[in-house]
Formats: structure tokens, sequence, C-alpha cells
């Protein structure tokens, strides 16, 4: 965060607020990391704080330390209204667009708050007064750590912080394998530690949990897996019916793209999941190297994200999204190849 903004934020956090926090839809680890562990430092510094979520997150989330206190825009509507009609000052994390928050953005476009930025996705819109947006960042957790570290306050990361923040950026590091992960990264990790944070009891309720419907749907996922040698590209597909056949839950389909980057030669791996509530497939793309999935998604598929990881959707059935998508690769052979 540069000074200006940073100062901005000082003066606005020295008498006490009425703060609004805000996730992204289909809040992932790093989302309901940095979300939950900002709620704990506001409140204990004498803020009215309340997260609003657009939905509801993974039950494998859900055992974070204030996660219970979350309010569910979805299910809980009037109070998340009155919760953010209220509030003088909007934070939103891990996002950069209110297009991100799905229903929840004519309201939130509404408020005359305060509204504060901290993400590390890329080309972020300007909605926000005050912005900590850095690219660099191996997750939206990360930078909440440095931004309590900016405004002289690391002394007040309790326990129940600590294993908020090193959640997230766990979660979106893949355990520390991407390459955002720098030696800072590790060196928070450890302050987190030394702070009570409890990496492996946090990896097995992240991890070890699985049900059987979702091991099953993950071995339908690998066999539906398709390999294109040629454009060193492997793409997964899931439809509803494969989805209702195996019971899938809220997260049940985390991290299924990443398989096809464990492949030798394929260095970008999609996954296509069909949503017939919202009428669209979702689709999450991956890579590895310099092939950037980011742009990839936003030209192609009115999406977004990072050089490595990105999402995106399509209005089309599976089968004509596949088509088109494979008709785009020959474009792209040479940056695949590289």
């Amino acid at each position: 965060m540069n000074l200006e903004h940073l100062n901005a934020l000082k003066k606005l956090l020295s008498t006490p607020r009425k703060i609004a926090i805000i996730p992204h839809k289909n809040p992932d680890g790093d989302a309901i990391g940095s979300t939950l562990a900002l709620w704990h430092y506001l409140t204990n510094k004498g803020h009215k704080a309340q997260i609003v979520s657009p939905n509801d997150a993974p039950k494998f989330l859900k055992w974070m330390p204030g996660a219970d206190k979350i309010l569910n825009f979805e299910k809980q509507n009037i109070q998340a209204k009155a919760c953010i009609d209220k509030a003088n000052v909007i934070f939103t994390l891990d996002f950069n667009h209110l297009g991100r928050v799905g229903q929840m953005s004519e309201i939130l476009e509404d408020s005359s708050a305060t509204f504060v930025m901290v993400d590390h996705h890329q080309e972020p819109s300007d909605y926000a007064k005050i912005m900590y947006s850095d690219v660099t960042m191996s997750s939206t957790c990360e930078m909440v750590y440095n931004l309590i570290r900016e405004l002289g306050d690391l002394d007040k990361i309790t326990k129940e912080m600590a294993n908020c923040i090193y959640t997230g950026i766990m979660t979106d590091t893949g355990s520390f394998k991407f390459a955002a992960t720098t030696s800072n990264t590790h060196r928070v990790v450890a302050d987190l530690m030394d702070k009570g944070a409890e990496g492996t009891e946090i990896h097995h309720r992240i991890y070890d949990t699985n049900s059987p419907s979702r091991l099953h749907l993950l071995g339908c996922a690998l066999k539906n897996m398709v390999i294109l040698e040629k454009f060193h590209t492997a793409y997964i597909t899931l439809s509803q019916e494969e989805l209702d056949k195996y019971n899938y839950q809220k997260g049940d389909t985390e991290g299924f793209v990443n398989y096809g980057l464990t492949l030798d030669g394929i260095s970008f791996a999609v996954i296509f999941i069909e949503n017939k509530e919202e009428g669209i497939l979702k689709i999450s793309f991956r890579s590895v190297g310099d092939f950037s999935v980011n742009d990839f998604a936003r030209k192609h598929f009115n999406g977004g994200g990072h050089n490595n990881a990105a999402g995106g959707k399509s209005e089309d059935s599976i089968e004509d999204t596949i088509k088109y998508f494979t008709s785009l690769l020959p474009l792209y052979q040479k940056q695949l190849q590289s």
C-alpha cells in the first residue's frame, strides 16, 4: 500500500466505525481467511465489524475461528442488507470488481460508505477510495498480514487470526508450491506459526476431510480428462448430471483442475463445470510457465485472475464451449510450447 493510501486508512480507522467486510461470491480459503482475520483485527480494535458473504462457503472452511458469525446474503438477506446500509466503511477482499459479488453488486454500488480494497488480482476497477492492490502477492491473506504490520499492530495478531491468515496463504499457494510463493511468504508463515498457527492441523482440516462422494466425483472428473499433447493441454468436463450423481456439495471440485498440470508435458489445464441453476459453465484455467491464463480468460471467456490461475464462464453448452475452446488452441500453440 502506498503511503498516501496507508495514511488515509489510518485516519479512517482512528475512530470507531461501522464496517462491512465483503469476500467474493463462492468464497475460497483466501477470501474467508482474509475476511475473518480482518474481522478479528477490527473488532479487537473497537470497531463494529461484520462479514457479509454473497453466498455460503464450503464446509471444509467452516471450522475457522469466527466463521459462524458470517452473514450469508442469500440466506440472511434482510440482516445482510441492513448491515451494508449502516456501514460507513466497506472493505472488499480478494476481488477487485463489484461484479464478483453476484446479486450483492447493486446494493454495494448504491452505498455511500468509504470503500477499501485489498486484493492481488490483475486490472482492478476504481470503485475503492483506498486501495491496496499488488499482483505480486501470493494471496490476499499475505496482504492482510502486511496491512496489519503497516498499521503497527503485528503484536495484535492472535492465534485465531494467525490460523485464518495461514489458511488463506496455504490454499492460494497450493500448499506453498505456486510461483507467487516468495521467501517473504515463508517468513510471514513462520511468524504466523510463532503466533500460534497450527499448520499441520489446518492442512488436515482443509485436505483430509473428504466425503466418499467427493472422491467418486474426482474419479469421474479424471475419467473425463482429455489430453491434447500437441497443445500441451488437458481439460476436464463435469456435467450437471454427473455432479448430481455424486451428490455434489459446494467446494467439492476445488483443486480438480490442478490434476492436469501433474501430467508430464502439460502446461495448460482447464475444467468446465456445468451449473444449470445459473445457466452457465464455470471454467477454471491453470498454467505453468509464461502462458497467461488471465489474458486468455479475459479475451475469450469473460473472466480473469492471475497469470497462472484464472476463471471464466460460458453460456453455451458443454459441447459448443469445448468446440470453441479447442478452436482457440492453434492460436496459442507457440506460447504453449515455450
